[in-house]
């Protein structure tokens, strides 16, 4: 029944040719027995070139069936033999027609693997136990509300048209490693909007050729992109899954061959690793992740008006650890996670990284990320001053004793600050500053203190002097210079004694001087008590 010599295998039965419909042929004839018996029918011959369904080899008569006998044994068909359980396992065979099972409830296990379909798969608001498709090229998947109490694989399956999985409902796994799907009129190749799965959608090195949609689905445990390839259509998303839930972790992160997770970062010799790898822009906003996104080895190539967006996505964990991205920005706007893993040379430079509101409780860096640096970050997500990318990193370096740090960048806060002001602002804010540091280093006061103090003494022991009155107090130059620093407290000083001529302005300038030495000290000290 193969053009090369090979057979049809019905394992494990004997061959039933009684109540068999009349208008069936050889093939098909094969293929209901072995629906009764629950065998597997394969029609392969053996040749791996003229067996490989995504080849260019003709499969004939001998290896065809058609798909409305499919759908009649599926969705009605004879009952099993004594002892069996009916199912339709097919492997190497070409299904001629669309197969058409809209609406139908599909009770019999389905597997078929390494079979080619002349025309799409049409499964819209059809049930099914389990469903399998490995190895299988197909038109088009369309399957719209799809409902299967088990599992949905179609691993190794090729979509020249796509896939849909609009509001699916999955009972357990959803499995489509090493599929590639490319994209229909639209320019999307996998459109699962709204689709639940109660477990785990695995995706590890699937090529996707088209936009990735999964706006407002619902995964039950993980969702892996391990080593997956994804180049969004022009004018559309890579990636474009906001409002996604993942009860776990969504892995963009290396693979190995075979489909074998990267969990270290040196993978052991001679095992070839493929990273997560997209063309075009990714959007995740207000997703939901119960653990983690992990971005590990992440490569992003962009245009400049593209993005991977986070906006608003709530995670216990992101380990933002992939290549820095050439072109094109990274959006935290309102993001919330607890843990930010990350790496210096993971992030873009100035203009495009935002991260207004962003929200995060812990940091921990993965290699050198030195304060300096953790600073640059900062102020390469604020092209305009704003206070709160700065008020955050340093109540997390707070809380986690680093109070030193934590000042440097109140500091560069108000630095930063500053260059917003008018020029008489910021000539006060210079003043600040360079006496006392905005009073984030309040040992400059005293060192300004003590060096002017010491200037007056010896300098005003120079000055001429005399009394304001017959009962001033002995004349000492150190209390002197110390009361005219001192604003507000009286040492019984500079009331009762005056100099001539120039060493007035002297004077008036200690004056000055003591009363911006004390003002800047309040100030710093207020900043102080108000840095929580």
């Amino acid at each position: 029944m193969c053009e090369k010599g090979g057979k049809a295998v019905i394992e494990g039965a004997e061959r039933h040719v009684r109540d068999l419909p009349g208008d069936l042929t050889a093939v098909e004839a094969g293929l209901w027995q072995a629906f009764r018996d629950g065998g597997v029918y394969d029609l392969s011959c053996g040749n791996p070139e003229v067996d490989d369904p995504h080849g260019g080899h003709p499969w004939g008569e001998g290896r065809t069936v058609r798909a409305r006998v499919m759908a009649w044994l599926l969705l009605d068909g004879p009952p099993a033999l004594t002892g069996r359980v009916s199912s339709l396992k097919l492997v190497g065979v070409r299904v001629s027609g669309a197969l058409d099972l809209s609406g139908g409830r599909v009770v019999p296990y389905v597997e078929l693997r390494r079979c080619r379909f002349d025309q799409e798969v049409l499964l819209p608001e059809a049930r099914f136990t389990t469903l399998r498709l490995v190895d299988c090229a197909v038109p088009r998947l369309e399957a719209a509300r799809v409902h299967t109490e088990g599992d949905l694989h179609l691993p190794r399956s090729r979509f020249p048209e796509g896939i849909r999985l609009t509001d699916a409902h999955i009972g357990t796994d959803l499995l489509l490693n090493e599929a590639v799907v490319h994209r229909d009129r639209s320019g999307r190749s996998i459109v699962a909007d709204g689709m639940t799965v109660g477990q785990d959608v695995q995706a590890e090195l699937l090529e996707s050729h088209g936009e990735l949609s999964l706006r407002g689905a619902k995964v039950g445990v993980s969702l892996s992109l391990r080593g997956a390839r994804l180049a969004g259509s022009p004018g559309r998303f890579a990636l474009n899954a906001p409002q996604l839930t993942v009860e776990r972790t969504l892995y963009l992160t290396p693979a190995a061959a075979g489909g074998r997770p990267v969990t270290g970062l040196t993978p052991a010799q001679g095992v070839r690793v493929r990273r997560f790898d997209c063309h075009g822009g990714l959007r995740l906003d207000d997703g939901r992740f119960g653990d983690a996104v992990d971005l590990q080895s992440a490569r992003f190539t962009l245009t400049d008006d593209q993005e991977v967006s986070l906006r608003r996505v709530h995670a216990s964990e992101l380990r933002f650890l992939g290549e820095r991205p050439a072109r094109g920005k990274v959006v935290l706007s309102g993001a919330r996670v607890i843990n930010l893993i990350d790496r210096a040379s993971a992030w873009p430079g100035p203009g495009r990284l935002h991260m207004a509101g962003f929200s995060y409780d812990n940091l921990v860096p993965v290699g050198p990320f030195p304060l300096a640096a953790r600073l640059e970050w900062v102020a390469a997500a604020t092209a305009e001053y704003a206070p709160e990318p700065y008020e955050r990193l340093a109540a997390v370096l707070r809380a986690g004793g680093e109070d030193e740090d934590a000042r440097e960048v109140l500091l560069a806060k108000q630095r930063r600050r500053r260059e917003t002001l008018p020029p008489g602002a910021k000539l006060w804010g210079f003043a600040q500053d360079w006496t006392v540091a905005y009073g984030y280093r309040p040992g400059r006061a005293a060192v300004w203190m003590a060096v002017l103090w010491a200037a007056g003494s010896v300098a005003f022991g120079f000055a001429p002097h005399r009394p304001t009155s017959g009962g001033a107090p002995p004349w000492d130059p150190a209390l002197f210079a110390l009361d005219l620093l001192l604003p507000v407290i009286d040492l019984g000083q500079a009331g009762q004694w005056r100099l001539p001529g120039a060493w007035q302005w002297a004077t008036a300038a200690m004056v000055l001087l003591g009363w911006v030495l004390a003002t800047t000290v309040a100030a710093g000290a207020t900043r102080l008590l108000r840095r929580d």
